[in-house]
Order: C-alpha cells, then structure tokens, then sequence
C-alpha cells in the first residue's frame, strides 16, 4: 500500500472516530428540574390552599428555574388530588398541595385509593389556619358557656353550618358537641362560602368557619365571634378567647395547608423543595402577607410534617368513629 494509500486510510478512521464513540456527556443525567413542575391543588381556585399555591409559585419559580404549573383537582374532599399524587411518577415534576382532608379521608370514607402515610412523601406544612365559632347576630351568646346554655334550653334547634362533611370545620363541631354533650343540627353544605352565607342570612345560627372567611364578617360586625379553635390566642384577634380556655382544656380543631409528594421521590429533591419552600415561607413579607390572611405560616421539615399528618390521621380517626361520621 502507497504512502497516499495509508494516509487517505487514517483519514477515513478519524473522520468516523466520533460516530464510533458516543458523546461525551451521553447516558448522563441533565440537571433536575429541566422542564415545568405540575403543582396539584386539592380546591378550586380560590380555596385557601389555592391562595396559598398562587402566593408562593412565583418566587418558587423562580428559585427553581422551571414554571410552576397550577393544576386545580378539586372533588371528594381531596381524594382526587390526592390519588392523583399516590399514582404519579416520582420524578420530582409532580407535588401537590394538600389540606387536613388528605389526614382525615382515609377514616371519613369508605374506599379511599391511597394511604397518606405510605404513598404520599410530605415536604412541608405551609401554614395552620384556625377555625372561629361564630353566631348569626341575632343569637344572644356572647361566649361559648353561653352559647351552649342557649342550645341546651332549646334541644334539637340550634343549626350549626359547616363547609362539608369531614371538613376542618365540622370534624370542630363534633369534637364540641362531644366534649359539650350537646344537641345541635349539623347542616353541612358545598364549601365555606356557601355555609357562611346561611349564617350571615340567619338560616343556620352557628359556624366553625376558617379564619381567612370569617375575620372579615367579624370585623364588618355581620356575624359575632365567641372563641378561635387553636391552641393559643391568635394575634389577630388577641381579645377572641380559645375554646380550650372555654371550659375544654385541650380543644384544638385547625385547618392547615401543605405540600406532598408521591412516594419515592428521590430524597435529594424532596430536601431541595423543603428547603425553598420554608425559605420562602420565612420571607418578612410572606409571614406578613399569610398573617394579615389569617394564617400562621409553619415551615417544617419533611419529617415534622410526616408526624403532624400521622397524628392528625390518629386524632380525627377517634372523632369520626365516635361521631359515626360518614362521607359517600
């Protein structure tokens, strides 16, 4: 063979060198996230873990250099979201937004399709939002002693409105009724919108009504507040005293607001979206935001809000099977 020959060969090797090998970066996993995260949420627009996923998906957007994606699944107190969550791929591109409901489901219905404690991955509590008992104007009470001295003198006739069966707000009412050996009519109805509109037009007397709605009808004197269901007085009602301190040591009933994951997820991006979440969560101006809407912001680990739902689920079991309440 010439010299051309063997230099023309050489050629040829080198020109088809790169098809031969593969790239250099080929097989290799591209930066997480590298597309935009789908954000389920368990309410309409305008619920209150609605306001909240809206309120943060802007700086956590930004935080993590991909659009987060709002995608509203409201139905059957949660389930849909929630089922949704068990089933998706644990890629780190679908989390979800969930509210006391996903704790509470598992005892309130007859077929739930996911376990929260086994297929769900919590990342962190937003925030906890207490209820306020409040009375149409026209019933005389003015605390909670005399509320109850009030129902108790016409058994049977007081109505308490809630948002829904199995809600924050009527799992409150019958832990009161409860601990108050009390007879009320529970009338619940499609949201708490709906169930403070029947108070404020007197059709029901009473409500559990989630502090975001009802702040606004005590401040606008259209409905009165007798106690807040948190364990603590609330900064923005320091004069509304607790049930607890009532006369029923140990009354606690709130709402709360989170966020999970499917289980599975690789831990590393369970820890990056707790860490921006509660980054976040902590801003002056975010505490201050959720606080003038009622809500005081949490922040917690992955672990902490995996005891707090474990220990919601085990609380509300006890009620509903005491209360024999059943959702369909």
């Amino acid at each position: 063979m010439s010299l051309l020959h063997v230099r023309r060969a050489c050629a040829l090797m080198l020109a088809a060198l790169p098809l031969l090998l593969p790239p250099a970066d080929a097989g290799a996993a591209q930066p997480f996230p590298n597309k935009p995260i789908r954000m389920i949420v368990a309410v309409p627009p305008g619920g209150p873990a609605d306001t909240l996923s809206r309120i943060i998906s802007p700086q956590l957007t930004e935080a993590m250099g991909q659009a987060i994606v709002i995608d509203n699944r409201a139905g059957a107190n949660g389930n849909i979201a929630y089922e949704m969550t068990a089933r998706a791929v644990p890629d780190g591109y679908t989390i979800t937004a969930v509210a006391a409901g996903v704790a509470i489901n598992p005892s309130l219905y007859r077929e739930v399709k996911y376990d929260p404690i086994r297929d769900l991955a919590p990342i962190t509590q937003g925030i906890s939002v207490p209820n306020i008992l409040v009375v149409h104007p026209a019933v005389p009470a003015k605390s909670v002693s005399e509320l109850l001295a009030y129902a108790r003198a016409r058994p049977g006739q007081l109505v308490f409105a809630s948002a829904g069966n199995g809600t924050s707000g009527h799992l409150a009412l019958e832990q009161f009724r409860l601990v108050a050996k009390a007879d009320f009519i529970h009338v619940p109805y499609k949201g708490g919108g709906p169930a403070l509109t029947e108070v404020l037009g007197g059709q029901a007397q009473a409500l559990f009504s989630i502090a975001l709605t009802a702040i606004p009808q005590v401040k606008g004197g259209r409905v009165r507040a007798l106690a807040i269901t948190s364990v603590k007085r609330s900064a923005l009602a320091p004069e509304l005293p607790t049930v607890a301190e009532s006369g029923f040591p140990g009354f606690e009933a709130i709402g709360w607001f989170g966020w999970v994951a499917p289980a599975k997820m690789p831990n590393e991006i369970v820890v990056r979206f707790n860490r921006e979440i509660v980054r976040i969560l902590n801003l002056p101006e975010m505490q201050e935001r959720l606080r003038q809407l009622g809500a005081d912001p949490v922040g917690n680990s992955p672990a902490e809000f995996a005891a707090f739902i474990k220990s919601e689920h085990d609380k509300w079991a006890k009620v509903i099977k005491q209360a024999n309440i059943r959702a369909e």
